[in-house]
């Protein structure tokens, strides 16, 4: 990262890291370079180091730029969604016979990842609840190789202590590598809390519209990034330069993008607090929540993912999924429009019947910018029809 950007307040450095004015016009956004190769000026010959655009392509470049400074990291890297960076990350990292310790709530993409594709290459895994550092440490093994944390944690809202796990990481031996996504680096950097490796879906937040796919590796050590890059182009679903200018144009609105998301889920856990039909939220912005300490401790905001349980069990979960109407019936999250899901039965299904599996009564809100009077309105309705 630039030491102009390390002095620079985070709402500047995300509309300007990496977007630099085009030198041959001026334009003041970085073109998309829609190519897949670039003359050469004799054979090696290359210009800007661009040969190929799997390799690099200077809109990617760009993005991985801005993705470095926003992280407080040496290295950004971006590729086609975050399972390509979480693939990727784990090639680079394990060797057959290795083992790594995952959280007992996590997206169910990551948890198929490691039970269904992982597995098979000879890579071990165990579970533990990652807001207790004891119980890490009680789980890790000789054989451990990286410690993988999502804080808060996909659906539960879990909150996991980074600082206390990058003592525990370097200790053993072991990378910390935490699922930042939830978060986005406008309220959360795990690096400066002393993790190894940061993930992102830029999918959600980063991207912010619900209109791309993408995700992001950002690390502290300069030699693992070389091994990333080397992997990323070696195994090529690296992020298309289209895809890559569309986080860009998202990042710049980040911050007051979360800012707002944070301050309407404040407001809707609020109501869903009182409601006689809601038997448990779960946002680590209350102060009843068990993480709130530690969240107020290393995030900025809490963020606009909630998620709640309802009197009735599953199939009352699912009607206030079906009956709601400004909240958008949908996977995903972090997009400026309010989605509402049934993790069991949607995103989370791949994690039945194991140790990850969610409660059957359990709803996801991904709160949006709209105004949070009408999300409220909505929600009421729902759980009232």
């Amino acid at each position: 990262m630039s030491d102009s950007y390390s002095r620079q307040n985070f709402e500047t450095v995300a509309i300007h890291a990496g977007n630099t004015a085009d030198p041959l016009t001026g334009a003041v956004v970085p073109p998309i370079y829609q190519v897949s190769t670039y003359k050469q000026d004799g054979v090696g010959g290359l210009r800007g180091g661009y040969e190929y655009s799997r390799s690099a392509n200077p809109t990617r470049t760009a993005l991985e730029e801005n993705l470095a400074a926003l992280e407080g990291g040496r290295r950004g890297l971006a590729f086609a969604s975050g399972l390509a960076a979480e693939d990727c990350l784990l090639r680079t990292l394990l060797s057959p016979g290795d083992h790594v310790v995952i959280p007992n709530d996590a997206y169910g993409g990551t948890f198929r990842l490691f039970d269904k594709v992982v597995s098979r290459w000879g890579v071990d895994w165990s579970v533990a609840d990652t807001s207790d550092p004891e119980a890490v440490r009680a789980a890790l093994t000789d054989r451990t190789k990286a410690i993988w944390v999502e804080t808060p944690s996909n659906p539960l809202l879990g909150i996991t202590d980074i600082a206390a796990l990058a003592q525990i990481a370097r200790e053993a031996g072991v990378r910390l590598v935490v699922d930042n996504t939830f978060a986005s680096p406008y309220l959360q950097q795990p690096l400066a809390l002393g993790a190894d490796v940061v993930v992102h879906s830029m999918t959600k937040y980063m991207g912010g519209h619900s209109d791309v796919v993408g995700g992001a590796l950002v690390v502290s050590d300069a030699a693992l990034g070389e091994e990333l890059a080397y992997h990323q182009n070696a195994m090529g679903a690296v992020a298309g330069p289209f895809d890559a200018w569309l986080v860009l144009r998202g990042i710049k609105t980040l911050a007051v993008r979360m800012d707002r998301h944070s301050e309407n889920a404040t407001r809707v856990t609020e109501m869903l607090s009182r409601h006689a039909r809601v038997t448990h939220v779960l946002y680590p912005g209350l102060p009843e929540h068990p993480g709130h300490e530690i969240a107020a401790k290393q995030m900025k905001a809490f963020g606009g993912m909630v998620s709640f349980r309802v009197a009735g069990g599953e199939e009352a979960a699912v009607r206030v999924c079906d009956r709601a109407k400004l909240f958008t019936l949908g996977e995903s999250l972090g997009g400026v429009e309010s989605l509402i899901e049934h993790p069991g039965r949607m995103t989370h299904a791949s994690v039945a019947g194991s140790a990850l599996e969610v409660p059957a009564d359990l709803v996801r809100l991904s709160v949006g910018i709209e105004s949070a009077d009408d999300l409220i309105a909505d929600l009421q309705q729902a759980l009232d029809s």
